[in-house]
């Protein structure tokens, strides 16, 4: 059974997201008044404000009894195999934010961190492709490969800051957006994923603020087929002092390379459980 080179290297370019999976001061004068933040906070209360604790945060993380057809977990051997966030190395510091959001991390400098993975539940196959005797056309392995993987997959990281800390990582996430559009590249502990270009998309409107992106993988370094790219979505969502980092890939929609978002179920079910 010949498979297409396409579909060879966007499932590569996938897969090396997966593996890297598995982060102002008080105003005022002689009247007293404040300086206010965007979500109408004060300057003062920005600053004061401690983060959550782990135990806390750990509360708060999405179950998979609160969002319908997915699953939320990762397995022992996806949490032992996953690079800590101090083994990433990223080529421009300004594109650090994004780069550890994409990976499953906090985006900035967090006082605690709490990571799952929620997974669509998968659906049932209409094609008949793998039943049949002898080989299988490339079409029609395509078209039970994209079938069997037409599932959202969502990194979801919740972290929370100390004072201002928050705000100051959405304005990096924000920088990095509009700084990193030609790309960047992540070194892990074995291997490098390299992104060819950074985009804006729409947001879900969630929390006090979001920033919303799309990265763009770069081909497998064998193959010789530069359109064979596939799109990760990811968003960064504060409610108040902590921060909900989402990345969603969905492997047949970047085989196919139509465009798709953050699993909008997820998205709601977390900000529920963070207001």
């Amino acid at each position: 059974m010949k498979r297409s080179s396409r579909v060879r290297a966007c499932a590569t370019t996938t897969v090396g997201v997966l593996a890297l999976a598995l982060i102002t001061g008080c105003g005022g004068g002689d009247s007293g008044a404040s300086e206010k933040t965007q979500d109408g906070k004060t300057a003062e209360t920005a600053t004061t404000t401690k983060a959550a604790t782990k135990a806390e945060l750990e509360k708060l993380l999405v179950a998979t009894a609160d969002v319908s057809g997915y699953k939320v977990g990762m397995t022992a051997e996806e949490t032992k195999a996953a690079d800590s966030k101090s083994d990433l190395k990223v080529a421009a510091e300004v594109c650090a934010p994004i780069a550890y959001a994409v990976s499953g991390f906090a985006p900035g400098d967090e006082a605690a961190v709490v990571q799952t993975k929620v997974s669509q539940d998968a659906k049932k196959p209409t094609d008949t492709a793998s039943e049949s005797t002898g080989d299988v056309s490339d079409a029609e392995w395509q078209a039970e490969f994209a079938e069997s993987m037409n599932i959202d997959i969502t990194f979801l990281t919740l972290s929370s800051y100390d004072g201002d800390g928050a705000e100051k990582t959405m304005k990096a996430v924000s920088d990095a957006v509009a700084a990193c559009a030609g790309g960047f590249s992540i070194k892990g502990s074995t291997d490098t994923t390299k992104y060819a270009k950074v985009a804006p998309v729409k947001t879900s409107g969630a929390g006090d603020e979001s920033v919303a992106f799309s990265v763009t993988g770069e081909p497998d370094d064998s193959e010789d087929t530069p359109e064979a790219t596939g799109f990760t979505y990811g968003e960064v969502v504060r409610h108040g002092n902590t921060i909900a980092a989402y990345t969603t890939v969905n492997l047949a929609k970047v085989v196919s390379g139509k465009p798709y978002a953050v699993s909008a179920p997820v998205v709601k079910a977390q900000s529920a459980k963070l207001k």
